[in-house]
């Protein structure tokens, strides 16, 4: 049976589901409202202010928040189904690292969008003068950075969650049941980074973004295998011993 998520011990984004006043609503329901609210505003912007060239990145960056929401979940209540330990538990949902890390790279990406593409760009090459023009619309801008903050928040709770997993098989063993599903549950960061790759080809001419966003998800990778692997060789085995 499936624990019930108490405060605390959840994702952000996974508490405000159930915390806060009439956004007391299921996952997949909240799932669909975020990617056709994201992906209505979008266009609405983009036929005011006559920008469609930034339709097509703004829903890639909407279909990979939303698949990053969808993966959240499954690896929360994945975890909550298993027999937790209070340490990895408490470490990986109530450290709010995650929204930490998120946080840091979002100020970063803001600073790379403001100022150093700017100065180190040629006239009109910038990245948010690609999608928007010489002079971005407030509306459009703003838009973009709520939905940027969006993607960057779960990619920093992926990353998050891959460390943790590493620590926890080094620390912890677990029955084989148990440990092939926390091994799974690795695997779907894994498959998180891989969905952020979607990303690439909207920053293939922008060099420092794209290894950003390649060094992220090879790093995901190495230590979420690391994880799986040593999860492996540390699961407990019975020994059954004949006193006959």
């Amino acid at each position: 049976m499936t624990q019930s998520p108490e405060y605390g011990e959840t994702w952000v984004y996974e508490s405000l589901l159930g915390t806060v006043p009439g956004l007391n609503v299921s996952g997949r329901t909240a799932i669909g409202v975020q990617f056709l609210g994201f992906e209505g505003a979008i266009l609405a912007v983009a036929a005011v202010y006559d920008l469609w060239a930034a339709v097509v990145p703004g829903t890639v960056a909407v279909v990979v928040a939303t698949v990053g929401s969808w993966l959240m979940l499954r690896f929360s209540r994945g975890v909550r189904d298993l027999p937790t330990p209070d340490g990895y538990r408490k470490l990986l949902f109530g450290s709010s690292i995650d929204v930490v890390l998120g946080v840091l790279a979002f100020v970063t990406l803001v600073t790379y969008l403001f100022v150093i593409d700017p100065r180190g760009s040629d006239p009109g090459q910038s990245l948010l003068m690609e999608l928007f023009g010489a002079e971005p619309p407030a509306l459009a801008v703003g838009l973009a950075l709520l939905v940027l903050w969006d993607v960057v928040y779960r990619i920093g709770t992926c990353w998050w969650a891959s460390v943790v997993g590493l620590w926890r098989s080094i620390v912890y063993q677990f029955d084989p049941g148990p440990t092939r599903q926390y091994r799974r549950i690795d695997a779907i960061n894994i498959g998180f980074a891989a969905v952020q790759l979607l990303l690439v080809p909207l920053v293939i001419d922008h060099a420092a973004l794209l290894v950003a966003l390649g060094g992220h998800a090879a790093a995901v990778l190495v230590v979420a295998t690391l994880s799986i692997g040593v999860q492996g060789r540390r699961v407990k085995t019975s020994e059954v011993v004949d006193r006959r």
